[in-house]
């Protein structure tokens, strides 16, 4: 057993070396120096001693200490300069050890999940989108390879210029639309293009508010009832309007009638844009389709769409229909490269919604998404028919309305059951609370869940059903025992 002593040279380290009946001198005395530099025993900077001096005391020849050094040089754990002897290299961090890096412990992971917008990962259709990857591929033109057009691939703009005109009623041309990698996107380069303000339904995704106010665009808060968003507040200060008409979200229900003459009303006098969020408006089950407000007025009304619902978020793959006007600055504000979504799977999706089998997962996931409607509907109605539920006509989600004052606890109450649920205060805009609108209503302030039913798996929904209904409050003297349940046999989901 030789040791290396305490050694100004080596700033007090010490360095054991079991030698004895070594087969490979070089490779023991090469991996106590790397351990002894991870460590830390050997600092950044410490000069090691002449490798005469180190064989010298250790008892081993000279040339071994010298390639261990050499070895070690190479690796990078070591420096050697003429005439500054050998030092352990000044990029080398040493392992810190484990009690101090010990990182925070991670909150417990949901057991279950029904936050809304989130589609069940193992329904994507991947023998069917493997099968058009491939026929894309292999008929992909060259130019599919080089930069990107900001307009997104002609291939995809011509299918999907098709497919929304049968399915949602949509008027337009390839040419009037423009791919994104989401409406997120979409709202980012119209909020640049349009500036502001907007008006904004008082319920709807914080994130969308945030994206808008972090390019300069407020939002101030239009009252959602029964029928809507309420567009008579609109005014002539409000450079566009951000609606769910399809499906209000996250409460429910479509934009009366009425109410959609009269917001492109409301745009054609104030040369104001209407910003239409598709975002779920294929999943209806118990009402007939509700064609895209863009198809009475192009010219004033913006429709985003993407297959986030629809397929996988994965795929960030988004669309804006345009306005003619909108189109060349919309993609001004893009750039002159696509930097955000793939052209090969822009063109895999021009394949699947040519091929028809778009139209099939459609049909697959309506009929899918309705039956997991129908499990939760039937389990309140069995478990907790004090509750009301509300806007499962359509979409992926439907709302829980709770006795005032509730909402917090149950949230509260679903976390220890192990349940990711959200709250309806947590997507109310924070100029609607207690605030009247300019339609001279005050905001309609409701405690309830928004319940999102097509994340679980088929087989751990039963028991997120469970554990919702256990979170749930109890029946009070005056709840209204009225529950909106899905029929007992969903019937066949008509054709897109």
């Amino acid at each position: 057993m030789g040791s290396w002593a305490d050694s100004a040279e080596v700033l007090g380290s010490d360095l054991p070396l079991e030698l004895s009946g070594a087969a490979n001198r070089r490779a023991v005395l090469t991996a106590a120096l790397r351990d002894a530099v991870r460590g830390g025993r050997l600092a950044p900077g410490a000069r090691l001693p002449p490798y005469r001096s180190l064989a010298a005391d250790l008892g081993i020849a000279r040339n071994t200490v010298a390639d261990a050094y050499a070895e070690l040089v190479a690796e990078g754990w070591l420096a050697a300069r003429q005439g500054s002897g050998t030092r352990v290299a000044e990029r080398v961090a040493p392992d810190v050890p484990a009690h101090r890096t010990r990182a925070p412990e991670p909150a417990a992971r949901p057991v279950h999940d029904l936050v809304q917008g989130r589609p069940d990962p193992s329904a994507f259709p991947r023998t069917a989108w493997l099968a058009s990857a491939r026929r894309a591929l292999a008929a992909a033109p060259d130019d599919a390879f080089g930069p990107g057009d900001p307009h997104g691939r002609p291939e995809l703009r011509r299918a999907l210029a098709g497919r929304l005109a049968r399915v949602r009623g949509v008027r337009t041309a390839p040419e009037r639309i423009v791919l994104c990698s989401g409406a997120a996107h979409g709202l980012r380069l119209l909020a640049q293009v349009v500036g502001g303000p907007w008006a904004a339904e008082e319920y709807g995704l914080p994130f969308h508010r945030g994206l808008l106010a972090s390019h300069g665009v407020g939002t101030r808060p239009l009252g959602v009832d029964a029928d809507g968003a309420r567009v008579d507040g609109l005014t002539r200060r409000d450079r566009a309007v951000l609606l769910t008409p399809a499906h209000q979200f996250p409460t429910g229900g479509p934009l009366h009638a009425a109410r959609r003459a009269a917001v492109v009303d409301w745009a054609r006098a104030a040369d104001g844009l209407v910003v239409e969020d598709d975002y779920d408006g294929e999943f209806r089950y118990d009402r007939q389709p509700v064609g895209a407000v863009q198809g009475l007025d192009p010219e004033h009304v913006v429709l985003l769409g993407s297959v986030s619902k629809s397929l996988s978020p994965t795929l960030r793959i988004g669309w804006m229909v345009l306005p003619q006007r909108l189109v060349g600055p919309v993609v001004a504000a893009k750039g002159d490269r696509e930097q955000f979504s793939s052209a090969t799977e822009q063109l895999t999706l021009a394949d699947f919604v040519e091929s028809g089998a778009y139209d099939r997962q459609v049909r697959r996931m309506r009929q899918l998404h309705r039956r997991r409607r129908d499990q939760l509907a039937a389990a309140l109605e069995r478990r907790a028919p004090h509750v009301r539920v509300a806007g499962i006509a359509a979409g992926l989600h439907a709302v829980l309305e709770l006795p005032p004052g509730t909402e917090r606890a149950t949230v509260r109450a679903a976390a220890r059951q192990g349940l990711a649920v959200e709250g309806l205060g947590d997507y109310l805009h924070p100029g609607a609370e207690g605030a009247p609108h300019a339609g001279g209503t005050g905001a309609t302030v409701r405690d309830g869940l928004v319940v999102g039913y097509a994340t679980p798996s088929e087989s751990g929904y039963p028991e997120a059903l469970e554990a919702l209904c256990r979170s749930l409050p109890p029946a009070g003297p005056s709840s209204d025992a009225s529950v909106i349940p899905g029929p007992a046999s969903p019937p066949p989901p008509a054709a897109p």
